[in-house]
């Protein structure tokens, strides 16, 4: 007995024009905008803050918030130059922003971080959850108007 063969091409599917049509009026609203500049922003900010706050003599805390606020502002730029691919990885940021808000008090070595360190963390840690959260709301959304038809 013999099955048909089932076509694993995507392109043949009735309903993708629509979907990528629902994506990319989604990923190019005013918010969605907004949310991925400021991503960028915050994470270009995590990434020099070590410098801008002056905790560069924790080589620690120096290097996760360097490690950390690149991945971010790469995922912010990969969601402005090609939302219709990572739009559904924005939720990423919120883990990132949660490990920046503990960081210091899990990677410094004596666990006696400056003031300026746990500010700055905690700060930018809480901005990069809350924009890893709307973004992940927006993706969460499209999902469930696309279901709802």
């Amino acid at each position: 007995m013999s099955y048909p063969q089932a076509s694993s091409d995507i392109g043949a599917h009735p309903e993708l024009a629509e979907m990528r049509e629902r994506l990319e009026r989604t990923a190019s609203s005013g918010q969605a905008v907004a949310i991925e500049g400021l991503i960028v922003l915050a994470g270009v900010y995590a990434a020099i803050s070590p410098w801008v706050v002056h905790f560069t003599n924790e080589p620690n805390i120096t290097v996760n918030n360097l490690i950390v606020g690149i991945t971010v502002g790469v995922l912010g730029l990969g969601l402005t130059l090609a939302p219709d691919r990572m739009f559904r990885l924005a939720w990423v940021a919120a883990p990132l922003g949660v490990w920046l808000l503990l960081s210091p008090w899990v990677v410094t070595a004596a666990h006696s971080a400056r003031a300026g360190i746990i500010w700055s963390n905690c700060w930018t840690g809480a901005v990069i959850t809350v924009l890893g959260l709307a973004a992940a709301g927006l993706t969460l959304g499209v999902n469930r108007r696309s279901s709802s038809r």
